[in-house]
């Protein structure tokens, strides 16, 4: 590899030739200042923010896009850098609706600390014309508010990145704005609700759709039945909201701080997962063995469900009917635990915490509701757990482990999983590799079908067959493996699709990092090895195994595949025209 030579802040160091100058700071350990840049995906020197001064160059440079050359010597924190990234944050304070002490971004505000970190004390410095806009909350899921917007565009990005593309930069000049295409409300374009475009925003502009106070008050209502579940990735990622390192498992404090919160059961989503793999592997065995309708594709990212909807209406049927684990625990709850303690399903309260802002939409589909009101009433982001539990004078880090109610807080290491990238197809190989060969396979890793790989593949010999299977994460990578399936040049038999990048541990609900940490940690890596790391201590690691699940089974759904289990844990699916 070819090196250069230069010098940052007086510091000599080498780096790869064709880095930019903010490359080279970094290789020197000095962290020049963003706001717009995301490495990969957002790279347009439009902020100013990340100024530096250079040789060579003819005034200010942006460190994000400026390539360094041989001998350059680079000054990233001169009297003249500082002066302008003040001023460029004044200007953009001219136009920001500065709400701080009630925005929901206040103190994890990228712009906020900015501005903190060069001392603006005067944020109405450039007084003049500032634009208003209307808030749009149309979606089931988010918020946006433009003016708190900075024209960053790592929106735009992240939803270009999504294949979408629903979002974009509107007029021209003090005009400029993000909106949709002919200002249209982001319910009425096919958004996929993914939520990307909120974990990349640096200020508060844009936010998932607080669902807290609609707890409060059925925690406050003596007649309801208040019941909660967690999915198996925020055990890995809630403690970064309480300032844990990222990748802890907090999974026993999480359950002692729901306890705390007032809810009348603490149960475990991992449950549904054990319950989705048993009925998806049923399914694929059943197609396999009767010609059915293949590659099948799984379905429990309703972001990913609703990009097949919009996106290829005319393959909905390669999707698998089975519900998301959230619907599947909501179902459960409604019925068979509400049977047993003798609960009008209408007084119970199902609260999920998930890492999908796209749950909020899935909980208002049609063909969700088993027991005749809907299976899950409130789905919240890890986010919004994080303020309850802050709101609530919970001192998070300091308590005790404790465990989840039983029996529907009982899992295995199949259902720990489901939260990475490869997770749900490794969880559902280890059943279906039992019931097609009849035994209890001993083998039970699948390690070809892990990592944070947009899309792997694999084959694999089970019962004599060869099982080609993909795993897919990112919505221009479904679009990538959907385009193959449609045209008929695709082989696999099964397909695991998340419709987040690196699956849920990566979702549109998970805490936020600012983009220092976005651009040099591998966020997805560390928090997937949290839920991989519980699933080899687990002494089950294969869903049908659990004896909760083999209960509900022999109990209530007459054994496996059996008609009631179909009614009360399958759904369907509609084709969406993109414009209404």
């Amino acid at each position: 590899m070819d090196m250069i030579n230069v010098k940052v802040n007086g510091i000599a160091v080498s780096v790869p030739k064709g880095s930019t100058i903010l490359e080279a700071a970094r290789a020197a350990g000095v962290e020049i200042p963003t706001l717009c840049y995301l490495k990969d995906i957002n790279e347009i020197g439009a902020c100013r923010i990340c100024v530096v001064e250079a040789t060579g160059a003819r005034g200010l440079v942006t460190a994000c896009v400026y390539p360094a050359a041989e001998g350059m010597e680079i000054t990233t924190n001169s009297a003249k850098v500082q002066q302008a990234r003040r001023t460029t944050l004044e200007l953009i304070l001219s136009t920001h609706e500065k709400k701080c002490l009630s925005c929901v971004r206040s103190g994890d505000c990228e712009l906020q600390k900015l501005c903190r970190d060069y001392g603006v004390e005067n944020a109405d410095k450039f007084e003049g014309f500032r634009p208003q806009y209307e808030i749009d909350d149309s979606a089931a899921h988010l918020v946006r508010d433009n003016n708190k917007c900075i024209l960053c565009r790592r929106c735009v990005a992240a939803c270009r990145q999504q294949f979408v593309s629903v979002i974009g930069a509107n007029d021209r000049g003090i005009d400029t704005h993000i909106a949709c295409a002919f200002e249209k409300p982001l319910d009425d374009v096919p958004c996929i609700s993914c939520g990307q475009c909120i974990v990349v925003c640096p200020t508060g502009a844009l936010t998932e759709k607080d669902d807290t106070d609609k707890i409060w008050a059925a925690l406050n209502d003596p007649a309801k039945h208040v019941v909660v579940q967690t999915a198996p990735s925020i055990r890995a990622t809630l403690g970064e909201c309480f300032g844990m390192p990222i990748g802890s498992n907090v999974e026993g404090k999480m359950a002692a701080a729901l306890r705390r919160l007032g809810f009348a059961k603490v149960f475990d989503t991992n449950f549904g997962a054990d319950l989705t793999i048993v009925e998806e592997a049923n399914e694929f065995v059943q197609r396999v063995k009767n010609g059915g309708v293949l590659p099948m594709v799984t379905s429990c990212s309703p972001g990913w469900v609703k990009f097949a909807e919009y996106y290829y209406p005319d393959q909905l049927e390669h999707l698998s009917t089975c519900k998301s684990p959230q619907q599947m625990s909501g179902a459960v709850i409604k019925t068979w635990y509400a049977e047993k303690n003798g609960i009008d399903p209408k007084d119970i309260v199902v609260v999920s915490v998930m890492p999908c802002t796209a749950k909020k939409f899935e909980i208002g589909r049609d063909d969700q509701a088993a027991a005749g009101v809907a299976d899950v009433d409130i789905a919240i982001t890890t986010r919004e757990l994080a303020r309850m539990i802050q709101r609530a004078g919970i001192a998070f880090t300091s308590l005790p482990d404790e465990d989840f109610d039983s029996p529907l807080g009982e899992d295995t290491g199949a259902a720990v999983i489901f939260g990475a990238t490869g997770g749900v197809m490794e969880a559902a190989l280890r059943t279906a590799n039992d019931w097609l060969t009849g035994k209890d396979n001993e083998a039970v890793e699948f390690h070809e079908v892990r990592g944070t790989e947009g899309i792997k593949e694999a084959v694999y010999s089970i019962a004599g067959m060869e099982v080609k299977v993909a795993v897919v994460s990112g919505a221009a990578n479904a679009n990538y493996v959907m385009s193959c399936i449609k045209d008929g040049t695709a082989d696999w038999h099964f397909v695991e699709i998340m419709g987040c990048p690196g699956g849920c541990v990566n979702g549109g609900g998970q805490p936020l990092q600012p983009a220092s940490v976005r651009n040099t940690t591998d966020l997805k890596a560390l928090r997937a090895r949290a839920l991989y790391d519980q699933d080899e201590k687990m002494p089950l690691r294969k869903s049908h195994q659990s004896p909760v699940i083999k209960m509900l089974y022999d109990e209530y759904f007459d054994g496996f595949g059996g008609h009631k289990a179909h009614h009360t844990l399958h759904t369907s699916y509609t084709a969406r025209k993109k414009f209404k």
